[in-house]
């Protein structure tokens, strides 16, 4: 009997999720700065917008941020999991706060505005999706006892 040395891993869709939720804020932050520049880091303006979305430099590190962990963590299924979770939390939290920010400049470091809320939301859901998947090939039958 000959066994095949080499392994071949096969991602889970909440893994590619993962990925690509990681790079598009990747991508976000950085055209951020194209929009804010460096100046400006915590201000509240909402004439700076990218697609509709108020952004500052603060708001352009986070995002940036949230990316990178999403590019560090979809390689394992399990480690997909947690940015997912991070996805809920960090974001569910950021939706409070957004709440209470989008009409107070003086609490809102961020630059966030209603559209921002609504991405938070989306962002909360595809880490639930993330963090939820169903396991691959979990065993839902009762084990039985084999003769040999």
């Amino acid at each position: 009997m000959t066994q095949s040395t080499s392994l071949t891993r096969t991602r889970a869709p909440h893994q590619w999720l993962a990925l690509a939720i990681g790079a598009v804020y990747l991508l976000v932050g950085a055209a951020g700065f194209l929009v804010t520049g460096f100046s400006g880091f915590a201000e509240h303006d909402h004439s700076q917008t990218l697609l509709g979305f108020a952004v500052n430099p603060l708001h352009n590190i986070v995002h940036i941020l949230i990316g990178l962990l999403g590019l560090a963590l979809w390689s394992a299924a399990g480690r997909a999991r947690t940015f997912g979770w991070l996805l809920v939390v960090g974001y569910g939290a950021t939706f409070v706060f957004g709440l209470f920010a989008v009409s107070n400049p003086d609490i809102n470091v961020l630059n966030i505005n209603a559209a921002d809320n609504g991405l938070h939301i989306a962002s909360v859901l595809a880490g639930l999706a993330i963090a939820l998947w169903p396991r691959r090939g979990a065993d839902t039958t009762t084990p039985t006892l084999e003769r040999f």
